[in-house]
């Protein structure tokens, strides 16, 4: 047997390890389309070459981006966003110190569609027009009433080079994990429409249950199309007997679709009430249980790790106004009985408190 010298440290093999991808990413986009689909909502089309990096490796499904909203100067335009380095750990301190009138606005959305293979990527974002008769809202509704194609937008989402061997699953703005649930319950506001229109698109055959999509009015229902068996049904807060409150339609409609008692049979649970879920003061803190958050609270603390979430063949996912979310998470964890684990409840926003 011949002994191989060991190399010296002049020829020794040094690995050098690419530095890590930051999970997201600032793009720079412009509207290249923008779409009034009904009274209240307003699709707009952005496109840009640096969407080549963007996205999951999978569905968007309920996918949630930051757009960067630019203030307006009193000439009426657009003030030039800041620079965005999300690479940078501290960035969002970083732009939370600087001057209002400069850093813009942050808001959260939904991408709704996306064409990121296409010579010239592009997604699509539908935006809730929430504006008095003058034409005055949020600053997001307010510059999406005017934007026009080439306006310019930054965009906050995930860098699809941070997780190219892994799936949609991976990216944390997603929350939509239905696990192997047979039946499922989508439930939301004009807010929560976007998402529940992407997620229905996405839906194996095999899945079966029901969508509820509650608008201001009837002139906002939209042609939703699934390849589940989901019956989707529109509730339209405005009619010709008058309006009724923001999510009352929604919440009887969630409880005429799973009443109480018995029913609870149907997601493995015994036939009885559930605990009383911890109260959430929706005006002071963000209202936002999901699966995920519960099963990494179980592992950490030891509380009911051998029930993961989606193991059960029911799953539901209620989004909206943070008040009405509140009243059904009550309603499905105590008076159904439903496992928190089978329930994504995400306030959206709050009825008179503005998004930070």
């Amino acid at each position: 047997m011949t002994e191989t010298p060991s190399p010296s440290p002049a020829s020794a093999t040094v690995t050098v390890l690419p530095a890590a991808e930051p999970m997201t990413a600032a793009f720079d986009v412009r509207v290249t389309a923008v779409e009034q689909l009904s009274p209240n909502f307003r699709r707009i089309t952005f496109g840009g070459y640096s969407l080549r990096h963007f996205g999951v490796h999978g569905n968007t499904l309920d996918l949630r981006i930051k757009l960067m909203i630019p203030s307006r100067a009193a000439d009426g335009r657009d003030i030039p966003l800041p620079e965005f380095r999300t690479e940078k750990p501290a960035w969002y301190s970083e732009w939370l110190a600087l001057d209002p009138a400069v850093r813009g606005a942050m808001r959260t959305y939904t991408v709704r569609q996306a064409r990121l293979d296409a010579v010239y990527p592009e997604i699509d974002v539908d935006f809730v027009l929430h504006l008095d008769a003058a034409g005055h809202g949020g600053s997001a509704a307010e510059w999406a009433a005017r934007a026009r194609p080439g306006d310019g937008l930054v965009l906050i989402g995930p860098n699809n080079r941070a997780a190219h061997c892994v799936t949609a699953e991976s990216y944390a703005g997603i929350e939509w994990r239905p696990g192997l649930a047979q039946r499922v319950l989508l439930a939301g506001d004009e807010t929560a429409v976007p998402a529940i229109g992407a997620i229905l698109e996405s839906l194996p055959p095999y899945l079966s249950g029901q969508a509820l999509l509650e608008v201001p009015s009837a002139a906002d229902f939209q042609d939703l199309v699934s390849p589940a068996d989901v019956a989707i049904t529109w509730l339209a807060r405005g009619s010709a007997h008058g309006r009724l409150p923001h999510g009352a339609r929604l919440q009887a409609a969630v409880r005429a679709a799973v009443p109480p008692p018995g029913w609870v049979a149907a997601t493995a649970q015994p036939p009885s009430v559930g605990p009383d879920p911890e109260d959430v003061n929706v005006d002071r803190d963000i209202l936002w249980e999901t699966p995920a958050r519960l099963d990494a609270t179980a592992i950490r603390t030891g509380r009911n790790p051998d029930k993961p979430a989606g193991a059960l063949p029911f799953y539901a996912w209620i989004a909206g106004e943070a008040g009405t979310v509140r009243e059904l998470r009550r309603y499905l964890v105590r008076d159904v009985g439903i496992d928190r684990k089978q329930v994504a409840f995400m306030g959206y926003w709050r009825l008179g408190k503005a998004e930070l």
